[in-house]
Order: C-alpha cells, then sequence, then structure tokens
C-alpha cells in the first residue's frame, strides 16, 4: 500500500478481502435492489394531499432522481480514488480523519443496514399474506432474513446470481405491472402537461417536505460503494453501476407515479398508505390488491440480499483495520466475510423481535444524513487542498452537482433538526458513541488504529 500526501492509503495492489468478484451487472443489480423497496409504493397518497397536479407530482420525483445522480457523480469521484469496500467509512477517513470514518462505518455496521432489513422484512411478511394466506407475518419476515443470510454465506459467486435473478424478477414484475396499468386501466381525468397552477405547487412548502420524503425512497443510490473491493475494474465499474442504477430506478419511480395517477382518482388515493393497492384494484379488479402485494413481497427479496451483502462488508473493512475487530475480517472459502454477516443477521434479528427496528430507523436518519452530506464535502475539500490526487473519474458537473445535492440535504437534515429534534438528538448520541469507542481503540493501539492498519500494509 502506498500512503498519499493526504496521510491517506492509496490502493496499489490487491485489495483487502480481495478479489475482484463481480462483474457491473452485477453491481448495477445490487444498486437497484437497495433502492427500490416500498417508499415508492406509499408515498404518493401523502404528495396528491397537498399537491393534485400530475405534472408536479412527476417532477418531484425526478428532481429527487436528480439530485441522487448529483450524489452519484461525487461518490463516483472519491470511489474511484479511494477503492476500498465500506462507503463513508473509507471516504471519510480519508477525505477528513480516521475517526469520523469510524464514525460512520459504526452507525453502518451496528443499525444502518439491520435496521432497514428489519423493516423491509416485516414489510414482506405483512406482504407476504398475499402469497402465503395463513402463514404469520413475523414467521415470514424472520424466514426471509435468515434465507437470504445462508446464501450470502455460502459465497460471492452464488449469492451474485441470487441477486441478479431476484433483481431482474424485480424489475420484471414492475414493468409488468405498468404495462397493465396504461393499457388495462381506465384513464383517469388527470393532466401530466405542465399548467399555470402547477408553479405555485412546486415552489410551495409540501413540495419541499414531500421532496425529503421522496429522497428517502431514492436512498441507496451508493450502494455499490460498500463493495468497491469486490468489483471488477472498480475504478470503472462502480461509477457507471450507479449512474446505470440511479437512471433505472428514476424511470420507474416516475412511471409507476404515472400509473397510480393514471389508474385510480386522485381523491381515491388521497391520503392511503397502500396507494399501489388501491392502484391494484382499479386495474386488475376485485384481486388486485393481492396481485399488487405479491409483487412487493418478491420485490422485498431482492432487496433484503442488497442490504445483507453490502452491510457486513463494513464491518468487515473496519475489521482488516481495527485488531479488536479481526475476526469480521475473515472470510470463507467462498468470499462472503461469515462473522460479518451474522452479526448483522443477529441484529436483525433481535431488532425483529423486540420491534424495535421502527424506533431505531427515527433516529439514524439524521446520522445517515450528515455522513453522506460529509463525504460529498469531501469532493470539493480534496479538489481544493490535494488537487494534484489521481483522480480516475471526475465528478460531472462540478462544483454545481456537489453543491446541489449538499443544498437539498442541508434542508432535510434542517427539517430533521426543526421537526423532530429528540430524534436527531438520539442519533447524534449514537454518533457520540462511536467517537468515544474510536477514542479507546486509540488509546489502547497507542496510536490511530486506523492508519496504523494502513501503514502495515
Amino acid at each position: 500500500m502506498a500512503v498519499t500526501e493526504t496521510g491517506s492509503a492509496a490502493w496499489s495492489g490487491p485489495r483487502p478481502g480481495g478479489g475482484s468478484t463481480i462483474s457491473v451487472v452485477v453491481a448495477i443489480a445490487i444498486v437497484v435492489a437497495d433502492m427500490v423497496g416500498v417508499g415508492v409504493f406509499t408515498s404518493l397518497g401523502f404528495q396528491v394531499k397537498d399537491i393534485p397536479s400530475g405534472f408536479s407530482i412527476l417532477l418531484l420525483w425526478t428532481v429527487g432522481g436528480v439530485v441522487a445522480l448529483c450524489g452519484v457523480f461525487s461518490y463516483s469521484e472519491l470511489g474511484a480514488m479511494f477503492p476500498r469496500s465500506s462507503g463513508e467509512y473509507n471516504f471519510l477517513g480519508r477525505a477528513f480523519h480516521p475517526a469520523f470514518g469510524f464514525v460512520a462505518g459504526w452507525v453502518s455496521a451496528t443499525v444502518g443496514f439491520a435496521a432497514p432489513v428489519a423493516l423491509a422484512a416485516m414489510a414482506f411478511g405483512e406482504y407476504g399474506k398475499s402469497v402465503f394466506p395463513d402463514a404469520p407475518p413475523m414467521a415470514l419476515a424472520v424466514g426471509v432474513v435468515w434465507l437470504v443470510s445462508l446464501v450470502q454465506l455460502t459465497g460471492v459467486r452464488h449469492s451474485s446470481t441470487f441477486q441478479l435473478v431476484a433483481t431482474i424478477l424485480k424489475v420484471a414484475l414492475i414493468v409488468a405491472f405498468l404495462v397493465a396499468g396504461f393499457v388495462i386501466a381506465t384513464p383517469q381525468p388527470v393532466s401530466f402537461a405542465p399548467s399555470a397552477s402547477d408553479f405555485s405547487h412546486i415552489v410551495s412548502a409540501p413540495f419541499a417536505i414531500s421532496l425529503v420524503f421522496v429522497m428517502y425512497s431514492f436512498s441507496g443510490w451508493n450502494a455499490a460503494t460498500y463493495i468497491i473491493g469486490e468489483v471488477h475494474e472498480p475504478e470503472r465499474n462502480v461509477p457507471r453501476a450507479m449512474l446505470a442504477g440511479t437512471l433505472i430506478v428514476l424511470v420507474l419511480y416516475v412511471a409507476l407515479n404515472a400509473v397510480f395517477l393514471h389508474s385510480a382518482p386522485i381523491d381515491k388515493l388521497a391520503g392511503q398508505l397502500a396507494v399501489a393497492s388501491v392502484s391494484g384494484c382499479y386495474i386488475f379488479g376485485e384481486f388486485g390488491g393481492r396481485i399488487v402485494g405479491a409483487m412487493i413481497c418478491f420485490g422485498l427479496i431482492s432487496s433484503i440480499s442488497a442490504m445483507m451483502w453490502i452491510g457486513p462488508r463494513v464491518m468487515m473493512t473496519m475489521g482488516e483495520d481495527i485488531p479488536v475487530l479481526r475476526l469480521f475480517a475473515r472470510r470463507s472459502t467462498g468470499g462472503a466475510p461469515a462473522y460479518a454477516i451474522l452479526f448483522q443477521l443477529t441484529v436483525a434479528s433481535l431488532m425483529l423481535f423486540t420491534r424495535s427496528f421502527e424506533a431505531v430507523l427515527e433516529f439514524i436518519q439524521f446520522a445517515l444524513l450528515f455522513c453522506s452530506f460529509f463525504t460529498v464535502l469531501g469532493v470539493i475539500k480534496l479538489r481544493i487542498t490535494h488537487p494534484d490526487l489521481p483522480r480516475p473519474y471526475r465528478a460531472w458537473g462540478y462544483p454545481v452537482t456537489p453543491l446541489v445535492f449538499l443544498l437539498v440535504t442541508g434542508f432535510m437534515m434542517y427539517y430533521l433538526v426543526t421537526g423532530q429534534p429528540l430524534r436527531v438528538f438520539l442519533g447524534v448520541l449514537i454518533m457520540l458513541s462511536g467517537l468515544l469507542i474510536y477514542a479507546v481503540f486509540h488509546k489502547r493501539a497507542g496510536q490511530d488504529p486506523v492508519a496504523a492498519s494502513a501503514g502495515r500494509e
């Protein structure tokens, strides 16, 4: 390993945990699977209450996708500069300080992925009643997490095949739903062309607040950065995977919302959580809700698989740097970080049984946004302080695209601070606990534990 003038490790040989085993197609599948959960199937009902305009709604989702793309460009630059798995743990440690990276890694490795896995699993259990009417939702939720984890434990090769097939099935089901919606459903009197009244909707507070929840639906666009060390030619393929995956999801999200508005009356959608089921009933009739439930249920399998893949890679990379966590860096003969996967499985299972994941998700949102904000800010910092560092990929549209992402993410953090101060405070406590643990590791090692590991490489 070489060390740059910033004190950051620049990987010049085989990356820890090694090997380039994931194709760009699988990386794209992971991005798509991680992004498309239940958010897009439940958000519209609350948006049309205050924004009863087809054009404004589709513009809202388009803006969300564009902001996500702005994040993709910045993360791609850092990923090409520092091609090592673990996302913000790697990027913040290189751009700012290893302590900052550890805090991000601590949040991600402990609850940042386990809580969304538990939420997706519980949603799978609820929607699973459409496929298995007599099965208890909790049994389905626990079963799908354990089943996906077993696949992950078999190794990268089998995980790649499973992820690709599950994601293709998810996209195929969504496309089939879209075709049916436009072909079978009775068109509703909604216009997707701009009108004079749309300007007032676009500059309104409900539009800005709705954008916050749209951005949550787009979260996951950075999934490929957590597995950089396993991607073939990461300097080229990780930016491609994030760009292609985000564009695919952007098209799917806009099309889905168009179908919901095209197939069901706005007054029937307003205030409804299960807008996809409402739309499904208008498209398919009496069994529409079940058909949509089955579609979402199957789609959640790929989402859970993606999170059970990328989440443990954070703990794995931390284990490569910190001696006390070395156990989690161990890989099976198939290349899977077995102990890290089992750790995330344990945490997710405990959250399912205690129903604590709902509370955890509420107060880690600020921490996750905080880390994403400073990761993109790190691109600007390194451009200014170290313009000569090698950049195999340079962020498209710099500095406009990073600033757009920072502006929107800053607004989201402001919204959380003013609207949910207690939850933000608890999120800050989680980050501070990570900083405290880092200080303990630092004291035991007698030096920076991450930098010490880098020096040994």
